[in-house]
């Protein structure tokens, strides 16, 4: 079991940024992906970016690339998502997910995620 806790969401106007983090408790020495979901007012979950164990491989949707930055810091074992440049389209609530079972590949696909946090709002007003 894996329980993941998201913080950092809130109100940020057009242009600015925001900082997401996801602490992850559980299965201790254990290594997985982890990765970032959102689901806005009109669309399903969809994936936003994901990030190997050791962080030498990450994946991004291309709404996202280069305003986004994922990273993680396991000694902390915590999980970031760097977001600027936001833009109104970015407002959803933010999900965290760690991949444990089938840990390589299908990174955009949410039924190959094993566990998930409660979410964090991010509203990013015009």
């Amino acid at each position: 079991q894996v329980h993941l806790v998201e913080s950092g969401g809130g109100l940020v106007q057009a242009g600015g940024s925001l900082r997401l983090s996801c602490v992850a408790s559980g299965q201790p020495g254990s290594r997985y992906p982890m990765g970032w979901f959102r689901q806005g007012p009109r669309i399903g979950r969809e994936f936003v970016a994901a990030i190997t164990w050791s962080g030498d491989e990450t994946h991004y949707t291309n709404s996202v690339r280069g305003r986004f930055t994922i990273s993680r810091d396991n000694a902390k074992n915590t999980m970031y998502l760097q977001m600027n440049s936001l833009k109104p389209e970015d407002t959803a609530v933010y999900y965290c997910a760690a991949k444990l079972f089938n840990p390589t590949g299908n990174y955009e696909y949410e039924n190959q995620w094993d566990y998930w946090g409660q979410g964090t709002q991010v509203t990013v007003s015009s």
